[in-house]
């Protein structure tokens, strides 16, 4: 009887049931879109800040030390400390190595450089531009300057791995009167001439430097198989007062802290596990970076949330007014049913199965809706589909339960306040 109840009162209320299906759908599907978009947009804001810089650096123990007791003073000291090239590889071996996304040695060295107008003394970095080797996990990997220096503006190419090339910042190219495809000479210990294949421009001190293969540096340097640091780009997670505490002391952490620091993609685990496997490195976070990854992080997801939230409001405020309508336009018919012997509760659960069945339906059309909305968020915002998380249908189900309840409240309120007898004299 009650099944026969529910289907009649929603077949002679279409208009109004697919109106608040609408209101149901419109909420469900935003709440869907910004749910995965927010349980996915961790690792897509960190891909898009990847472009502008590592939010790690990997330097030899003992020139960490010395720069900390000197700070600029400790330069020269820190300068003959190195890490050993061929353990480079190693960094995609740590437990988190999917999260590191790219890395690049440096050898740094100052050196003599003889272009068209003169000699100069400028700084001259031995990178990997674009690497590719296979790691002792066997993933095959792709990294180096190219990716991780994205915003640099470059005029020609750049040099390739295994050739005598370099690319000359603007401001050094300026002073040395090179132009793309001019041959220059570099010495240090040894001398090398290499032809400057592009000329780049970064905005930043690195303009007055010269960039050339890792090979062609220590070639230079006299430093075979040796780097002077590491930078490298991870996809981390925001810090927080663990995540803190551990990067003073891991020591101080329980058992069970621990295992959790050390299986989240916190900067600082990242940093710990990177100095596990590299032979007397100290790994250092770039705090302005990672702290700047973690407050966008946490404002976008912030700003994703309130949107779910007012637009579920908004659904809520509808319905209330549809179904409140609903139960002023049925008095007769509910003091007719309270007269033959129904309850009040009996009733309410007709109007709430109504507005119920009304709204899962809404529900349902609005995640179909929601996910597809996620993906054109998805490539038009970070230019990659969005995975959608097994966590959003339950969670839109009961988002869509609560805010049908919530919502028809103010009807049943209003049914408990009517009388019968009152009722059906109009």
């Amino acid at each position: 009887m009650f099944l026969r109840m529910l289907t009649g009162a929603i077949s002679r209320q279409k208009a109004r049931a697919l109106t608040i299906a609408l209101a149901m759908a419109l909420g469900a599907s935003l709440a869907t879109s910004m749910l995965n978009v927010m349980l996915d947009v961790g690792d897509k804001v960190n891909q898009e800040l990847k472009a502008y810089g590592a939010n790690l650096t990997v330097v030899p123990r003992s020139a960490s030390i010395m720069g900390d007791l000197y700070g600029d003073a400790g330069g020269n000291r820190k300068a003959e400390k190195f890490l050993a090239e061929d353990e480079l590889p190693k960094l995609k071996t740590i437990f988190w190595a999917f999260n590191i996304v790219d890395y690049t040695p440096y050898l740094d060295v100052t050196a003599s450089v003889t272009g068209p107008k003169g000699t100069f003394d400028a700084p001259v970095s031995g990178v990997w531009f674009d690497r590719r080797f296979d790691a002792p996990t066997g993933e095959a990997v792709e990294t180096g300057v190219i990716r991780m220096k994205s915003w640099w503006r470059l005029e020609g190419d750049w040099p390739a791995e295994d050739a005598s090339q370099c690319v000359v910042g603007a401001n050094l190219a300026s002073k040395l009167g090179v132009v793309v495809g001019d041959t220059l000479n570099a010495a240090a210990k040894k001398s090398e001439t290499v032809t400057a294949s592009g000329i780049f421009h970064s905005g930043g001190d690195e303009d007055d430097a010269l960039f050339a293969p890792l090979a062609v540096a220590q070639r230079i340097a006299g430093k075979p198989g040796l780097v002077s640091r590491i930078e490298v780009s991870a996809l981390t997670t925001p810090e927080n007062e663990l995540a803190r505490r551990a990067a003073q002391n891991p020591n101080s952490l329980s058992r069970h802290e621990w295992d959790t620091w050390y299986c989240t993609a916190y900067i600082s685990s990242i940093a710990y596990q990177i100095e596990e496997v590299v032979t007397g490195a100290r790994a250092k976070p770039v705090l302005s970076v990672a702290e700047g990854e973690g407050a966008i992080l946490r404002k976008t997801q912030l700003l994703m949330l309130l949107l779910t939230v007012l637009c579920l409001a908004c659904s809520a405020l509808a319905i209330s007014n549809l179904v409140t309508a609903s139960v002023m336009e049925r008095g007769a018919e509910i003091g007719l049913l309270e007269a033959v012997g129904a309850s009040r509760f009996d009733v309410s659960a007709l109007i709430l199965a109504e507005a119920l069945v009304t709204t899962l339906t809404g529900g349902a059309v609005g995640y179909f809706a929601g996910r597809v909305f996620a993906q054109i968020i998805g490539r038009s915002v970070f230019g990659s589909p969005i995975n959608s998380n097994a966590l959003v249908p339950p969670l839109v189900a009961v988002l869509v339960t609560a805010v049908t309840i919530a919502g028809s409240l103010p009807a049943i309120r209003l049914l408990m306040s009517m009388k019968p007898a009152e009722t059906l004299r109009g």
